[in-house]
């Protein structure tokens, strides 16, 4: 199974910033406001958690300044200085998530359904992904944008129904080896019907036929039903994280 670190990069990969800083092993990006993600800070390496108070100060103005609220995204690579200044300047802490992954070796997905493959810059994904998860015309702006910025092959996968309009979306991105799977949503008045399960078994049946070893996926620890359809399919947890803002 790939490591902290391993997971912690593919997903970086497979979902890119519109701009990005480095301060060692920290990492700040920005999105226009698409996703924390793509518009928080974090640090890959517990070790260097030196100057914290300072690196937070600067990488939040930083935010502020590129109109987005200052984020950090805390993970088990975030060293223990980091946290104390964190708690120190009062930063208040939300939104858990969960990080589950699966080794793809002899793993076998078999079709089911009609699910089409497409470029991710393909109006026939991005309108469907956009249409499902209910997006403004400005998110959908920002996500042609990001979509057109993934370097890794990567795959919009759609489930249709018997009557030939979307039913469930994801994107695929096959990441260094490791599959990650990401903007994965069904139409809510289709939910419970297997829509979620098919469109995800494409997804890992894509990456595993181009390369990939391991699989991951980032949910959130109240979406109970996501985590069940994910751990359905082999998913186990790895770690959890979560974001950290000011007061």
């Amino acid at each position: 199974m790939p490591s902290i670190l391993g997971i912690e990069s593919a997903c970086l990969s497979a979902w890119p910033a519109v701009g990005t800083v480095h301060d060692g092993a920290w990492l700040w990006r920005f999105a226009h406001g698409y996703s924390k993600r793509s518009n928080s800070f974090q640090s890959l390496d517990p070790e260097d958690d030196e100057d914290a108070e300072r690196r937070i100060d600067y990488l939040a103005a930083l935010s502020v300044r590129h109109g987005i609220a200052p984020v950090f995204r805390v993970t088990p690579l975030a060293g223990g200085r980091v946290l104390d200044a964190l708690d120190r300047a009062g930063w208040s802490t939300y939104e858990e998530s969960r990080v589950l992954a699966m080794s793809l070796e002899d793993c076998a997905f078999e079709p089911a359904g009609d699910v089409r493959f497409f470029n991710p810059t393909d109006p026939r994904w991005y309108r469907a992904q956009s249409t499902l998860s209910q997006s403004t015309g400005k998110t959908v702006e920002t996500l042609k944008i990001l979509l057109g910025l993934i370097a890794p092959e990567a795959r919009g996968v759609v489930a249709y129904a018997p009557d030939g309009t979307p039913a469930a979306a994801a994107l695929a991105v096959n990441a260094g080896g490791i599959g990650i799977y990401l903007n994965v949503v069904t139409d809510r008045t289709k939910r419970r019907q297997g829509y979620g399960a098919m469109v995800m078994r494409a997804a890992l049946r894509w990456t595993t036929e181009n390369g990939a070893r391991a699989a991951a996926i980032q949910v959130t620890s109240d979406n109970d039903a996501a985590i069940r359809l994910y751990e359905s399919l082999g998913f186990v947890e790895q770690y959890r994280y979560h974001y950290r803002s000011p007061a």
